[in-house]
């Protein structure tokens, strides 16, 4: 049975009882959970359906596009000689002994995966409000679906990074095996803010709109343009309050074999994404009983 089937099936039982031949009736009855209650187990319960909303996600962006998955390389490519040019060339900033194209890069794709994620799970409640007023299942599959989609964007763009590199006869170092790690940090962060702006989004619809200078604000914010070792070792402390830090200097050290992040940065930079998770799981819960009546 397909992942909507069920959804349908347990919503028309959760309905009313369904007489059996037998004269036996079967009842599921729905009950909202508790204001800490996190419910991961009814997620993973409902898998099937996330990555049926996954691939929806991806199907529905590139439909009827002229380009389709090359948007995902322009995006960072372009922004990579514009980097380039007035970063690196004009301004002469410094990239820690790497060539900057590939410096800039390697710092791009997690942050287009951070912020395409953060940006589609933020809107993906009131995108959805039709199947959210009739159909019951775990909400949380919806913002999670957004942000599993966007990993295929990274991926392809993955693809150009790893040809540039050979360009610039560049292997990848012997950390690359903690990649994935950096990776499951990235997209840790997104689902969490995102769960955060997803709730607020649907009481508050100009949420939406803060969304790009959120992201723009956040994007200097973060050593893409810049190395971290600008900032002096008393504030990298203060640095890694930005999870994406860690993640891009992550990314650099792990794949180019750049300066490996400070330990203080990195530390900070988990402890902050595992709060912002938790508490975006928190507060999405908590809200969670009022998106039907809302939306």
């Amino acid at each position: 049975m397909s992942p909507t089937m069920k959804v349908l099936a347990e919503t028309e039982r959760a309905i009313g009882p369904s007489t059996e031949g037998d004269g036996g009736t079967a009842l599921l009855l729905i009950r909202p959970a508790g204001r800490t209650a996190l419910r991961l187990r009814e997620v993973w319960q409902y898998r099937e359906l996330l990555y049926f909303l996954a691939w929806r996600d991806i199907t529905v962006r590139y439909k009827q596009t002229a380009l389709g998955v090359a948007w995902a390389v322009i995006q960072p490519v372009l922004t990579t000689v514009v980097f380039s040019i007035f970063f690196g060339r004009l301004a002469g900033m410094p990239s820690d002994g790497l060539p900057y194209p590939l410096f800039a890069l390697c710092a791009l794709l997690p942050w287009q995966l951070f912020a395409h994620a953060l940006a589609e799970s933020s809107n993906s409640l009131v995108a959805n409000q039709n199947l959210i007023t009739k159909v019951y299942f775990p909400r949380l599959v919806i913002p999670a679906a957004a942000v599993l989609a966007s990993l295929l964007d990274f991926l392809v763009a993955f693809v150009v990074l790893l040809g540039l590199m050979r360009y610039y006869h560049r292997a990848p170092a012997a950390a690359a095996w903690t990649l994935p790690l950096f990776l499951l940090l990235a997209v840790a962060l997104a689902l969490g803010v995102g769960l955060w702006l997803s709730a607020l989004n649907v009481q508050y619809r100009d949420v939406r709109y803060t969304i790009p200078f959120l992201t723009q604000l956040w994007l200097f914010a973060t050593p893409i343009a810049y190395p971290s070792s600008l900032v002096p070792q008393g504030w990298q402390a203060l640095l890694g309050v930005n999870p994406m830090a860690g993640v891009v200097e992550g990314f650099r050290w792990s794949l180019l074999g750049a300066r490996p992040p400070s330990p203080v940065l990195l530390g900070v930079s988990v402890l902050a994404t595992l709060l912002l998770l938790l508490a975006g799981l928190w507060y999405f819960r908590r809200m969670e009983r009022t998106f039907a009546d809302i939306l």
